[in-house]
């Protein structure tokens, strides 16, 4: 048993959580900024309503990886 290696730790630094966190939340928000921005435009017909649901989900996508690197899970 003299040859069991420890595994390698896969875990993010603390400095690398907050890199992540910060981008994150920049991404969501510039999505979610997109988003709103894409509805207003859907509704006064000038864009089809296909941009802005996208860049919602890819908004709410980016918040729930955000809330995971938060909570460290």
């Amino acid at each position: 048993m003299s040859d069991i290696q420890r595994r390698s730790s896969s875990r993010l630094t603390r400095s690398q959580r907050q890199q992540r966190a910060y981008r994150l939340v920049m991404a969501s928000g510039a999505f979610g900024l997109i988003a709103v921005v894409g509805l207003i435009l859907s509704i006064a017909g000038v864009l089809g309503s296909g941009l802005w649901i996208i860049t919602a989900i890819i908004a709410i996508v980016c918040f729930v990886m955000f809330r995971r690197t938060v909570s460290g899970g």
